[in-house]
């Protein structure tokens, strides 16, 4: 090796050996950077935290629990079925300590010798807010002679809507009104074929148990039939809807429809005209169910 070659090494390793001195130098200082600046972050978190949620806290409206109108409509209800069985000749019968433990400020009806029957159904069929605690449900009266009464009840409800009393006696009111029913979005009307058929069947078996109804069902669909069966026998009327592919000759397979179904059931009390909402898709040249309206539950998993 040339005499002015020798130096290299000694100087290649002092070169490197500095750069590592400078690496540990600056992992040192960082670490003491970090170490010094804990506590002040921790002084500002101390500083600021209660300040922060104190303004959290003064912004949110405080909060105040609300009646259910399925609740306050059930105790109305309740009451105004004991309210129209009693009587103030009977105040120690039952449904007398029963309306004046939930109305003790209201008076109890005076009936006379031969008074018309009590109702043979009481439902509450509307609820108003007025303000703060203070409601109003409606609650329609049901006799068996056909007459149909309604009343309007004020209810008082506490602070967290678990316990209500009712404030003043009913008043006859008129019954809600007639809602204007929107258009029908089933205008196709589908003729006989392979579609009535598929629905033809598998309302017989839901309803009849003439047959099984997992055969009718899409894969992955389930759906328990009707148990036990209530009918003797079903026959669709009328299918609409709301596709136009549901009134095709023929089923192609992936497209899904939509149809509304008249049905005529009977039994040995006579004839029941029923309606039912179904979802279909085609698979494989047949119409198949994957969903069955009307609030019946429909899940998937169970049928492959």
């Amino acid at each position: 090796m040339p005499p002015d070659k020798a130096p290299e090494a000694p100087v290649a390793a002092g070169i490197t050996l500095e750069r590592m001195r400078r690496r540990v130098h600056l992992v040192r200082l960082t670490a003491w950077i970090a170490i010094a600046a804990s506590p002040i972050a921790l002084c500002i978190a101390i500083t600021s935290g209660p300040a922060t949620a104190q303004a959290t806290t003064a912004k949110a409206p405080p909060e105040r629990p609300t009646a259910q109108d399925s609740d306050l409509a059930g105790f109305a209800q309740l009451f105004v079925g004991a309210w129209l069985r009693s009587s103030a000749d009977d105040v120690r019968s039952a449904q007398a300590r029963l309306a004046q433990s939930m109305a003790p400020n209201v008076e109890l009806p005076e009936l006379v010798e031969g008074a018309r029957p009590s109702p043979v159904s009481v439902t509450a069929v509307r609820s108003a807010h007025r303000s703060g605690g203070v409601w109003s449900v409606t609650v329609a009266a049901q006799y068996a002679d056909g007459r149909l009464r309604n009343y309007a009840v004020p209810v008082v409800a506490d602070r967290f809507g678990g316990s209500f009393t009712v404030t003043g006696a009913p008043g006859v009111v008129a019954g809600p009104g007639r809602a204007d029913v929107p258009a029908s979005p089933y205008r196709v009307t589908v003729p006989e074929g392979d579609l009535s058929s598929a629905v033809g069947e598998f309302l017989a078996a839901y309803l009849t148990g003439a047959g099984e109804v997992d055969r009718y069902l899409a894969p992955g669909v389930t759906l328990s039939a009707v148990s036990p069966a209530p009918y003797t026998g079903a026959t669709v009327q009328q299918v609409r809807a709301i596709e136009g592919a549901a009134a095709a000759d023929r089923a192609v397979d992936g497209t899904a429809v939509h149809v509304l179904v008249q049905v005529e059931a009977r039994d040995g009390d006579g004839r029941w005209p029923l309606t039912y909402e179904l979802a279909l898709r085609a698979r494989s040249g047949r119409w198949e169910i994957t969903g069955l309206g009307s609030g019946t539950s429909v899940r998937g998993g169970g049928r492959s």
